[in-house]
């Protein structure tokens, strides 16, 4: 994923209102984006573009959202939802962001409207792409911190490892690194382990 710097015009070939600056991207403008099978986050403002996601991306998003679901069904803790779904962070931090998967529980259900979600998810797990992995492990994770997501899951499919990522007053603390043969635990949804061979295709 790389920051949209040159010109868009081909994107609004039959519009003729200019694009916002960088800095000046609102949800409006975004929903004005084309459904072209790209990936559209903004930002504080600023628009992000990644290709559609390799396969091997979509592989273990399926298996992260099919543990998650078994979990959620027998535990009835809350729900998941997997990409593509606009989340809009409090003080749009990021407005909007679209993780590879959330998490609500429960009780925060509400936050889920029709359209996207509005408010800060339980748990966010995102799928490293080796096209721009520091979008994921730097400015995200920042922005989830920042917004109050409370668990935050980092998956890389070339290494075949899971980070587990909780907030402490503030700023995120690695829970735990787990690799090929190891459990990875989630603390927000007690209960939920997954083992880490499972979630990465052989």
């Amino acid at each position: 994923m790389r920051r949209v710097q040159e010109s868009m015009t081909a994107i609004y070939a039959a519009q003729t209102e200019q694009l916002p600056a960088q800095g000046e991207w609102t949800y409006d403008d975004y929903a004005g984006l084309p459904e072209d099978g790209k990936r559209y986050e903004v930002i504080l403002g600023e628009l992000y573009v990644s290709a559609a996601p390799r396969p091997l991306h979509q592989r273990v998003i399926t298996r992260l959202a099919f543990f998650l679901e078994g979990y959620l069904q027998e535990s009835k803790l809350g729900t998941a939802i997997a990409a593509p779904i606009d989340v809009i962070l409090p003080d749009k931090l990021g407005d909007p962001v679209q993780p590879d998967i959330v998490v609500i529980r429960r009780e925060n259900l509400p936050v889920v409207g029709e359209l996207n979600i509005q408010g800060a998810p339980d748990l966010v797990m995102e799928v490293l792409s080796p096209s721009n992995p520091s979008h994921d492990v730097r400015l995200k994770y920042e922005i989830y911190a920042e917004a109050g997501v409370p668990e935050y899951w980092i998956a890389d499919p070339r290494e075949r490892t899971a980070e587990i990522h909780v907030l402490r007053d503030g700023s995120y603390r690695l829970l735990g690194s787990f690799g090929e043969d190891e459990i990875a635990r989630s603390e927000v949804l007690a209960g939920f382990a997954v083992l880490v061979n499972e979630i990465f295709p052989a």
